[in-house]
């Protein structure tokens, strides 16, 4: 049955946590409307871990002020428990049980008959394809099948604000899209999804609306697609006929866009984001000027396409880091704690 809430279901102001003498959140800001997923990405060390577990009422703020679908996460922590779950980066079930029973555990735990708590878990088993791994113990899974459990563990009982903390990591790409379609069924029930991911393409897929986190604040939100248009009108892929011209090429379409030329691991690739520097010349238009230079310098062109930038462009110019696979920092210092 869906429990369609409305407005927003996250409301931050000015959230400060340090740890020391370092300061992972330096006035975070964030308005997350509810049935909704909303992405949360950052760097190494951004400060992602820290805010999720501020939220979630791990960890009590420095300053600022947080709501949970109006509860403030301090006063209120009690209210804010019973309507969200959080499925961290490593797996938090019990390993000598096995996987069914784990889940019928925690749906006893929560309130469920026992004949309802084994009927979750094995819907759940299923949907996570762990049928035929039910009855092992969690300790003998391997590190994908651990990831499913624990975000299975996660929606037992559907809450109404789901805390997803890179929740494919490890994950092979049958059991990514798995758990993608899991999401968006939990979404299409009323549940909002706060997710943080080390998979740019995930966020893609998933996210309403993106937050990119650098250094404890909030640097840039939008949709993804307002995002990729911040950086640039688009990105040009060109594929050369012959690897030899590539040098050429890379020369003359560095003066024709005006911008630094990206040579790919293929010999005859090579890449180029536009419309940032252009003038009066629209993204298609530099490309267009740029394939007539290769033209007349006899530079045969077998494949070209001029796309949107992806996430992982926009990350780069937002913060001129890479995408990471984990909160490190965070990670060290609440160890530090």
């Amino acid at each position: 049955m869906s429990r369609r809430t409305t407005g927003l279901a996250i409301e931050a102001e000015g959230l400060i946590r340090s740890f020391g003498a370092t300061r992972a959140l330096a006035g975070i800001d964030l308005q997350v409307p509810a049935g909704t997923v909303y992405g949360l990405l950052g760097p190494n060390g951004a400060g992602k871990t820290t805010a999720v577990r501020v939220l979630a009422t791990l960890l009590r703020p420095d300053g600022g002020r947080a709501r949970v679908f109006g509860h403030d996460v301090v006063e209120e922590a009690d209210a804010v428990r019973a309507r969200v779950s959080l499925t961290g980066q490593y797996a938090s079930v019990d390993e000598d049980l096995t996987g069914t029973e784990n889940l019928v555990l925690l749906g006893r735990l929560l309130g469920l008959k026992r004949s309802a708590a084994r009927e979750r878990a094995e819907a759940l088993l299923a949907a996570f394809g762990l049928t035929e791994a039910g009855d092992r113990q969690v300790k003998k899974y391997s590190g994908g099948m651990r990831r499913r459990i624990d975000i299975a563990a996660s929606i037992l009982n559907t809450p109404d604000l789901l805390f997803l903390d890179e929740p494919t990591t490890g994950l092979d790409p049958r059991s990514r899209n798995q758990v993608w379609e899991i999401v968006r069924a939990v979404v299409a029930h009323g549940t909002t999804v706060l997710l943080t991911t080390q998979y740019l393409d995930e966020a893609d897929q998933l996210a309403g609306r993106i937050a990119v986190v650098d250094h404890g604040r909030v640097i840039a939100e939008g949709t993804p697609g307002e995002l990729k248009a911040s950086v640039g009108s688009g990105t040009v892929h060109l594929r050369l006929r012959d690897p030899g011209h590539r040098p050429a090429a890379e020369r003359l379409l560095q003066a024709a866009l005006g911008v630094p030329v990206q040579l790919e691991p293929d010999p005859v690739a090579l890449t180029a984001r536009v419309g940032g520097d252009g003038g009066d010349l629209d993204a298609s238009e530099q490309a267009a000027r740029a394939l007539s230079d290769l033209a007349r310098a006899g530079i045969a062109v077998d494949n070209f396409s001029l796309g949107q930038p992806s996430l992982d462009e926009v990350f780069l110019a937002l913060t001129d880091h890479p995408a990471v696979s984990t909160d490190e920092r965070d990670d060290q210092l609440e160890a530090a704690r």
